[in-house]
């Protein structure tokens, strides 16, 4: 089974940028791919995805904000995130569409003044 680790999570201002990674340990060629974000009380929601031929959809909270891209060879997605608010505060995760695989442990988002 495929297994993800995500990475590049941190404490930013309103209005920062960050570039989260994530890693899978095999190939995701053909996988459709997203990002998924839990904030604490709040049921984990997908904010973004890309498919196989690199079509991509957000969730309306991120649109304009965030970009998703992917890297096959390198069996790597990440998450471009820009003009963070602070209700993007949450844990997020990559993971497989659709036929969901395990999760990782996340990557820590803060967005705070």
């Amino acid at each position: 089974q495929v297994q993800f680790v995500e990475s590049g999570g941190g404490s930013v201002q309103p209005g920062g940028s960050l570039r989260l990674s994530c890693t899978a340990t095999g190939s995701i060629f053909s996988i459709y791919m997203g990002w998924y974000r839990q904030a604490p009380g709040k049921q984990r929601e997908l904010v973004a995805r890309i498919t196989s031929n690199l079509l991509t959809r957000y969730a309306d909270s991120v649109k304009g904000r965030f970009t998703i891209s992917r890297d096959n060879a390198k069996n790597m997605v990440y998450l471009q995130m820009n003009s963070l608010k602070p209700e993007d505060k949450a844990v997020y995760y990559c993971n497989k569409i659709g036929l969901i695989g395990s999760w990782g442990q996340g990557t820590q988002v803060t967005v705070s003044s």
